[in-house]
């Protein structure tokens, strides 16, 4: 078995204990020693654990007792020091002659060596800095879908813990306790914590990643659109100082969710101008995803093989789905490639019909479809335009963001607009080089000039 010693750090008969323990150990071939040693503070509360545990009567420093592993049986409780010389002098007929200086001394070694151990496991856990991510309105469905795909690892990275913050009003506090307790039970490797916070005064405290969710019911009968913007606006105007004021500088805004996602990013950078615009997105993925679901259907082809379908504009609003660059791969037809062959989607649509009139008259039932869903494809939305903005987005394709104009396209400037980008060493960048029809061209005009109004 194994002779199991634990004590007080600071205590002068656990270090008498622990030199006879070595004494034997290297003396005896079958003679193992296996030490606990306590800080002084914890050591009471540790010693009545152990002893209601294994039904012991024991007062002092330090508890010796036998694991008697080959019989699979509880430990058998030796007691002090003196019950632990009293058997080492029965069994093996070795005394202690330690002088009680020479104790005193291994006493004090213990302690300090066990307050360094302590001092340095504290500071490995403090070089821990977790990415600080806050989302707001996180009540909402999409945000239940987004925690578990964003501490998986698979969107910052294996090595990256987050720390995440939800913040809503106080009177979602009971959904945020519910939703926090539940992602701690999901003991997640990555999740270093995740808190609720309904004082909006500490919002975006060191954030580094900030997911606004914020959506207002539309409902047209009872109020206008004006008021709904007007609506959207306060709240950015409450957000915005708070995140030049709280966030880190190189702090990420995500504007997602049903609403007023392009007005909500261009409403945070009015109001915080101190906020790079570049750190500033709106998220299209959703759309992008539903539209190349839908000519995958037509297709009779997976939704993986379309690439590059381009979402325009107002990504909430008035957008324009442009298939113009669309490409397939892996397409079942008569002329066969290697994995990286492509056909234009166009080619392969003979029933132009079909593209003019259904899958354009087909754009309004899927912003319902988009609008309609529970939160899992906005969710994952959010996480691949995180992945793609921090590990950069497959070489060669497209990814439709809102993002503030610079005169691209021929577009008006200082409006937020979904174009094509890509994502590389952190960055993304306009991908002017595609050229577009006179007619997108005309369509864009349109949308920037509704968008403006």
């Amino acid at each position: 078995g194994v002779t199991v010693s634990t004590g007080k750090a600071n205590c002068p008969y656990y270090a008498k204990a622990e030199l006879l323990a070595d004494y034997l150990q290297a003396n005896l071939p079958d003679f193992r020693v296996h030490k606990i040693t306590q800080h002084p503070d914890k050591w009471e509360q540790w010693l009545h654990g152990i002893c209601e545990m294994n039904g012991w009567k024991h007062r002092q420093s330090p508890i010796i007792w036998r694991e008697l592993l080959d019989r699979g049986g509880k430990g058998l409780l030796l007691g002090g020091v003196n019950e632990f010389l009293e058997y080492a002098q029965r069994y093996y007929g070795i005394t202690s002659m330690m002088l009680n200086e020479e104790m005193l001394d291994i006493a004090e070694e213990n302690l300090q060596a066990h307050i360094e151990i302590e001092k340095e496991e504290k500071e490995i856990k403090s070089l821990v800095k977790p990415l600080q991510i806050w989302i707001t309105s996180a009540s909402a469905p999409i945000c239940y879908q987004l925690i578990p795909l964003l501490a998986t690892g698979e969107v910052f990275g294996m090595t990256t813990e987050i720390s995440i913050h939800l913040l809503d009003t106080d009177q979602y506090k009971e959904v945020l306790c519910g939703i926090v307790m539940e992602a701690e039970d999901m003991a997640f490797p990555l999740l270093h914590s995740i808190s609720e916070h309904t004082e909006i005064d500490e919002a975006f405290i060191q954030a580094d990643i900030i997911i606004v969710l914020d959506d207002v019911l539309l409902n047209c009968e009872v109020q206008s659109l004006e008021n709904y913007i007007r609506e959207v606006s306060e709240i950015c105007q409450v957000y915005a100082p708070l995140i030049e004021k709280n966030a880190k500088s190189e702090v990420r805004v995500i504007s997602s969710g049903k609403t007023f996602v392009n007005l909500k990013a261009m409403m945070i950078m009015t109001h915080g101008p101190s906020i790079k615009p570049e750190n500033v997105i709106a998220i299209a993925t959703s759309w992008e995803s539903a539209a190349k679901a839908m000519l995958a259907r037509k297709l009779n082809m997976s939704a993986a093989g379309v690439k590059d379908v381009i979402v325009w504009g107002n990504i909430t609003g008035c957008n324009y789905i442009d298939l113009s660059h669309a490409k397939l791969y892996g397409y079942d037809c008569a002329i066969w490639g290697s994995a990286n062959f492509s056909r234009p989607l166009l080619n392969m649509i003979y029933d132009s019909e079909w593209i003019h009139s259904e899958f354009l008259s087909a754009q309004s039932s899927l912003s319902s479809r988009v609008g309609d869903c529970k939160g899992m494809l906005p969710a994952h939305a959010v996480a691949t335009a995180l992945r793609y903005w921090y590990h950069g987005s497959p070489p060669g394709e497209i990814i439709s963001v809102g993002v503030l104009t610079e005169g691209h396209f021929c577009l008006p400037e200082g409006i937020v607009f979904s174009m094509p980008v890509r994502f590389q060493n952190g960055k993304w960048k306009v991908m002017t080089e595609l050229e577009i029809s006179e007619t997108t061209q005309e369509v864009l005009g349109r949308i920037a000039h509704e968008l403006i109004q």
